[in-house]
């Protein structure tokens, strides 16, 4: 993981067409724009998260499974 310190204003590249525009922090909250092409899906992780275990559910996986797969990428 990079890690990257930003003030207000301030910005983040990501490749050619993806900018991370810091625009607001507080002491329990950061606020940042995006902006990307329309065909990158942004997503909250909480989200994508609840999105997983949802078609899990649905399928017959159990939560536990997906939590510990998802763990495995994240939490490097």
């Amino acid at each position: 993981m990079l890690i990257i310190r930003r003030r207000t204003g301030e910005s983040i590249l990501i490749g050619e067409d993806i900018e991370l525009h810091v625009v607001d922090i507080s002491p329990s909250r950061v606020k940042i724009g995006i902006a990307a092409p329309p065909h990158v899906l942004i997503l909250r992780k909480e989200i994508q998260l609840a999105r997983q275990q949802n078609l899990a559910a649905a399928s017959g996986v159990s939560g536990e499974s997906i939590q510990s797969l998802v763990s495995r990428f994240f939490h490097r």
